[in-house]
């Protein structure tokens, strides 16, 4: 086959399939875990008790969505080691059905008026339990599928897999949209927010059919499989590549917390109107799933490491001065219109880098510890970031809260910047040669996660 960024020959039935199924699977997975951050940003006093001040509120409804975040390195944990021990399809199945049955549980909830404290315990609890889920959902089904894809294309389709994120949000946007518009205010308090969690259960359902015809990874088929995965990832070799990996991705998650603080403070602080909000972020979604592709092929052409050092580079400067434009234009009494379309291009911009991360990180691990590595790589960075609620709270006591997330930008660039460059060019390994125990090899054919 032809090197290239798409190749020469069409794809296989069953490789096509296993990547489409690799970006719905993350685009549902993506669904259930920003449905807090549209479909809950109009009511999330329902949850709560009177009388709390904007910043608390603000708060509470940014942990709502950081509890999906804490699960997922949970998920990541168990499903990882399982995914490589019994296989990535099987292990896939059994996360589908689970974030799939608890998303749609959370649309009985009650309210606070009616259930107190535990109207929130209850929904955070679930949501928790939905992230433990959710993160082995993906850290199965994002393996399999580039495991299965040609060397030459995994650029390009670890873009596509990232792009289902803006999938996931366009959807949840569209769905948001919908329901606001066909209900009023005290309709969509009382019952509306609850169809958008029906509609992810059923999503996830659906999904689940489709899977069945999804084969199994012939790489994990063939390869030796490790006793013991986890131990295999924190005892060998491998250790420092999850170091650095983890490093990286810290930065990276702090940009998804500044950019998932945007659209609340949107509403909340700076008076933008919610359907405003909501039609302004699903535009930008569907435009970010060019952003992640096109960040995919880039990192083709000139190779991961150099592709994620510029972006982290861009997130540092270009992103906290779009973002500082965002805030200053509202502040100054600036239409909602242009606050809008400066908040959706800050979102785009820091955002799009993501489109390279799910295969540098997967070219960064044997085939017997791939998954645990990946889930475990891409997830337990998200713990420290998830608290950025409570950094931007503490913050507001030394500077203006609104501005608070440009110190999660600077963070972020510097921490993407120095893990990317702690570790190697990853491009041209090859996934399916065996695991050296971490011997560096000459030229192309080194070992994934060799340094």
């Amino acid at each position: 086959m032809k090197s290239g960024l798409f190749g020469s020959e069409p794809l296989p039935s069953e490789v096509r399939r296993t990547i489409f199924a690799g970006c719905l699977g993350f685009a549902i997975d993506f669904f259930d875990i920003y449905l807090p951050v549209l479909a809950l940003a109009p009511v999330i006093g329902y949850f709560e008790p009177k009388g709390l001040s904007p910043a608390v509120s603000s708060t509470i409804y940014f942990f709502t969505f950081a509890a999906t975040l804490f699960g997922r390195p949970c998920g990541a944990v168990i499903f990882g080691h399982w995914a490589d021990k019994i296989g990535r399809r099987r292990t896939t199945m059994i996360s589908i059905a689970g974030f799939g049955i608890l998303t749609a549980l959370i649309a009985f909830l009650p309210g606070y008026a009616s259930a107190g404290v535990w109207a929130l315990v209850l929904l955070i609890g679930l949501r928790f339990v939905d992230g433990v889920f959710m993160g082995g959902e993906y850290t199965s089904n994002n393996t399999l599928a580039l495991e299965m894809a040609p060397k030459e294309r995994r650029g390009f389709v670890g873009g596509v897999l990232q792009g289902a994120f803006p999938i996931g949000f366009a959807m949840v946007s569209l769905v948001t949209t919908v329901m606001l518009s066909l209900t009023t205010t005290q309709q969509y308090y009382t019952w509306g927010w609850r169809v958008p969690f029906v509609f992810g259960g059923l999503l996830a359902l659906g999904f689940l059919l489709y899977y069945r015809r999804v084969p199994e990874s012939t790489m994990w088929q063939a390869a030796e499989k490790s006793e013991a995965p986890l131990r295999a990832l924190f005892a060998g070799p491998h250790r420092r590549s999850l170091f650095q990996v983890f490093l990286m991705m810290s930065g990276y998650w702090l940009i998804t917390q500044a950019s998932v603080i945007l659209p609340g403070l949107m509403i909340h602080q700076l008076h933008v109107p919610a359907k405003m909000t909501s039609d302004g972020f699903f535009v930008g979604s569907i435009a970010l799933f060019f952003g992640f592709v096109g960040c995919g092929l880039l990192s083709q052409m000139i190779g991961r490491r150099l592709a994620i050092a510029i972006a982290g580079f861009v997130v540092l400067v270009a992103g906290s001065l779009l973002y500082f434009a965002t805030i200053a234009h509202a502040l100054a009494g600036g239409t909602a219109l242009v606050t809008t379309a400066l908040g959706v291009s800050f979102y785009f911009l820091v955002v799009s880098p993501w489109g390279i991360v799910t295969t540098y990180i997967c070219e960064r691990f044997p085939t017997h510890i791939r998954a645990s590595g990946y889930g475990i790589g891409y997830s337990v960075a998200v713990v420290i970031p998830s608290f950025a609620g409570f950094y931007t709270l503490w913050l507001s006591h030394l500077m203006p809260y609104v501005y608070t997330p440009l110190v999660l930008l600077v963070l972020a660039g510097l921490l993407i910047v120095t893990g990317v460059l702690m570790g190697p060019e990853t491009r041209e390994v090859e996934l399916h040669l065996p695991d050296l125990g971490g011997a560096p090899l000459a030229g192309a054919r080194a070992v994934a996660g060799d340094d």
